[in-house]
């Protein structure tokens, strides 16, 4: 992420132990002067090419949602500093919505919600026949199908295959993609039909102000008060993280750090971001085999 240069943070030179047991209101964030701010206005110009009026409100939170009953859209926290997105790249090994390009995929994805709960549109009943019931209970999990052609590609594990709330959102964040091409994309795909009906449900409120104007906001970062080591302890059990430290001696063993630490004449040490690349392809489908320890798949 590009460095924040607009305000200084004494918290940003701590090590890990102490930046943990800061409460979120005492990091006194900001959407204002951080990369953020530009990703979501080009978010709002996505919006006013295809003359739609409506632009989410966004504030910072601890996770990415579109709460219900609320047009708008709260995103981490660890997006607003590097200082920050290194902690969650520790503690949780990955950083969503890290890169611009992800980041953009994600906002697409809660202006779908969003929109969605400023017009009502689920509650059209052309928006039921389509995407099926909005009231269906959410799955604690679901097995997706990666061959199904009736869904959008859009985030990870086919998300669009969770709820339909999901793929109405998935498939919006794919219909306002700049230069996005899905005509020629989904052709005679069964998908085809929502991508025309949210390009139908769209043209019908060009120009027209939204139903909820609400500019409430969820769970804000300014009004909390747990620590970020509370944040992490939940989500990590949540997401169920647990990797203990036994661990640690078997894994620098695979993958090394320098050559010198590579045992017998094998070739050069393994990176371990190659092996993950190699592995996501194959349970993604592209390959026919499964990753080896000397994967030669480039990155996608």
């Amino acid at each position: 992420m590009p460095q924040v240069n607009r305000r200084i943070f004494n918290w940003s030179s701590w090590d890990d132990g102490k930046l943990l047991d800061l409460r979120f209101c005492d990091l006194r964030l900001r959407i204002t002067g951080t990369p953020l701010e530009a990703r979501i206005q080009q978010l709002y110009q996505e919006l006013g090419r295809r003359r739609i009026r409506f632009q989410p409100r966004c504030w910072l939170s601890e996770e990415w949602f579109s709460p219900d009953g609320i047009p708008g859209i709260a995103i981490p926290f660890y997006l607003a500093h590097p200082r920050l997105a290194k902690l969650e790249l520790r503690q949780m090994f990955e950083v969503e919505g890290g890169t611009t390009r992800w980041c953009m995929q994600l906002l697409r994805h809660e202006t779908g919600h969003a929109i969605d709960t400023a017009f009502g549109l689920h509650r059209r009943r052309q928006w039921k026949r389509v995407f099926g019931r909005y009231s269906r209970t959410y799955p604690s999990a679901y097995t997706p199908n990666p061959k199904s052609k009736n869904h959008v590609l859009h985030l990870d594990w086919w998300y669009a295959q969770c709820h339909p709330a999901e793929d109405f959102a998935e498939t919006f964040a794919v219909w306002l993609r700049p230069r996005a091409r899905w005509r020629r994309e989904y052709a005679g795909w069964p998908v085809l039909r929502k991508l025309e009906y949210v390009d139908e449900l769209m043209r019908s409120i060009a120009g027209k102000k939204p139903r909820v104007n609400s500019r409430e906001r969820v769970e804000p970062l300014s009004e909390n008060r747990k620590t970020l080591r509370q944040h992490y302890a939940e989500k990590r059990e949540n997401y169920g993280i647990d990797i203990p430290e036994v661990y640690d001696s078997d894994l620098k063993r695979l993958f090394p750090t320098s050559p010198s630490q590579a045992t017998g004449a094998a070739p050069p040490p393994l990176s371990c971001a190659r092996y993950a690349r190699s592995y996501r392809r194959y349970a993604g489908g592209e390959s026919a085999n499964p990753p080896t320890s000397s994967p030669r798949y480039s990155r996608t």
